[in-house]
């Protein structure tokens, strides 16, 4: 008894400590803490499937086959999410799951159409399903504003005691549509935590059913012994994966994670934790018949479904209706920057190319989270859904900004140091000249050529509309594609000049 309830200590201390680490990574609280921590990410199963990093594969299946699924209770950021959910859910309510057989239609179907998208680069529907990107989405779209409105509200406090430990940050919303998969993924996975437990990890996510297939033979495994079971029935009805039935004897090893609830729950020492012999191991044994339903007083309350939809609609509208006017001296207010229209998106250096960025990428916003700059923001595009793409409204790529190439985990972006990055072309500067200023207004500007960093743009006199202007010439053998014309721009609301993005990225 006392070892069961030491191996779950255990196994919820590791969990936390992991879960905090993800968090710290994803909210960007420190790049020098990210730095070293950067790895929680790229443990990851799908992140390392993607970066083809067959070391932390390896050490993943072979901790499967020994322990079970522990990656999904320690290491899985959504998973222990899904815990807490459920946590939550046996406070309002002891003793609420149930055996059920397992759902193999929907769970190999799901994984069968994840598995050919992956293989075909159809980012849609990887990003959507892998569990990783899913949770880094929530806490990018929806916890990280709340921590930088904390992060402001302390820097703003200290300013009136001269010090400077925090500093302000902007508030923006980097994309709408990414926001609402977030509210949605964390609705839907609330109400089926809150609910049924696991429900999620053991029908839909395709890295639960890659590890179910090694955790059916793991050499350590919750054991029932029926000659110790008092038929209480409290193992099953705390099996947050369905996996327990007690009646027959059985735990389904497919779907049980190694969370030790129903060891600390047995009273009887009828459940223990131990090694399975090796017929055991290589004995799939058949699902159970499928029982009847409870009755309805032992359903959850449907009320719950209402309430959490309503708080997810209430937080996302008060996060839209937030708005924020930009003055200047206080005496005009300036009109936001809008983003052009770009034939070729812009995917960020290291990245090599689009097509590169479409099959790796897995739109879990780490990268986006960690940009200094407020150049990266999810795509709306079907093909590149919530991929990272960058845009030049509130900032520019800075030369020797390298951030993202050292956060990301599946290869989308490789790593690469402050001199190469001063020499990836990724795009190249585009003069609009309905709207620039010395064309339209006959003002002399040249802004762009000034603070270009790379010299690659120059003003060159030109006759236009019957008068001598100024206007500026990009030689697009030197742009390196960073924005920092399109952002420096005085043009409202679409600059004179901005960036069109390399398909394939080179280097001169």
């Amino acid at each position: 008894m006392k070892k069961n309830s030491i191996l779950r200590s255990v196994r919820i201390g590791l969990a936390v400590t992991m879960f905090v680490l993800v968090n710290l990574l994803l909210l960007g609280v420190s790049w020098r803490l990210t730095i070293h921590i950067s790895w929680v990410a790229k443990i990851q199963f799908l992140p390392a499937l993607m970066a083809l990093n067959y070391g932390v594969l390896a050490l993943l299946i072979v901790l499967t086959l020994i322990f079970g699924r522990l990656y999904c209770s320690v290491i899985c950021p959504l998973g222990v999410m899904q815990d807490v959910f459920g946590w939550f859910g046996k406070k309002a309510k002891k003793n609420r799951y149930s055996h059920s057989p397992e759902k193999k239609w929907l769970r190999y179907t799901v994984f069968a159409v994840f598995a050919v998208c992956l293989i075909i680069g159809f980012a849609p529907v990887t990003t959507l399903l892998a569990p990783y990107s899913a949770y880094g989405r929530i806490v990018n779209s929806l916890f990280r504003p709340l921590y930088d409105l904390l992060g402001n509200g302390l820097a703003a406090i200290e300013s009136h005691y001269d010090s400077y430990m925090f500093t302000e940050v902007q508030l923006w919303m980097r994309s709408v549509t990414t926001f609402v998969v977030a509210v949605l993924t964390l609705g839907i996975l609330g109400v089926l935590a809150w609910r049924n437990g696991r429900t999620y990890c053991n029908t839909i996510c395709p890295v639960g059913t890659m590890l179910s297939f090694f955790s059916r033979f793991s050499l350590l495994r919750v054991q029932l012994d029926k000659s110790k079971c008092k038929n209480c029935s409290l193992c099953e009805k705390n099996c947050k994966t369905s996996a327990i039935d007690y009646k027959a004897g059985t735990v389904d090893y497919s779907r049980c994670v190694t969370c030790g609830d129903c060891l600390e729950k047995c009273k009887h020492g009828a459940l223990e934790y131990k090694t399975a012999s090796l017929l055991d191991r290589c004995t799939v044994r058949p699902a159970s018949p499928e029982r009847p339903q409870t009755a309805s007083a032992d359903r959850p309350d449907e009320g719950r479904r209402a309430f959490v939809t309503g708080a997810a609609l209430t937080v996302g509208g008060a996060v839209l209706a937030e708005t924020k006017m930009k003055v200047d001296g206080g005496l005009a207010v300036l009109e936001d920057k809008k983003a052009p229209h770009r034939e070729t998106p812009i995917t960020p250096p290291g990245s090599v190319s689009a097509n590169n960025m479409n099959r790796h990428c897995t739109a879990c916003q780490l990268c986006v989270s960690a940009c200094p700059n407020n150049v990266l923001r999810p795509s709306t595009d079907p093909l590149r859904f919530m991929q990272p793409e960058l845009s030049f409204e509130r900032g520019y790529c800075r030369p020797e900004c390298t951030h993202c190439s050292h956060v990301c985990p599946t290869g989308a972006i490789r790593r690469i140091d402050r001199e190469q990055k001063t020499a990836i072309h990724i795009g190249h500067a585009v003069w609009i000249r309905e709207n620039c200023i010395p064309v339209v207004n006959g003002d002399s500007c040249g802004l762009c050529a000034r603070h270009c960093p790379t010299w690659a743009i120059a003003m060159e006199d030109r006759e236009i509309n019957g008068r001598i202007v100024s206007v500026p010439v990009v030689d697009t053998e030197k742009c390196i594609g960073c924005g920092k014309c399109e952002h420096l721009c005085p043009a409202r609301p679409f600059s004179a000049i901005y960036v069109e993005g390399n398909t394939m990225h080179h280097i001169n």
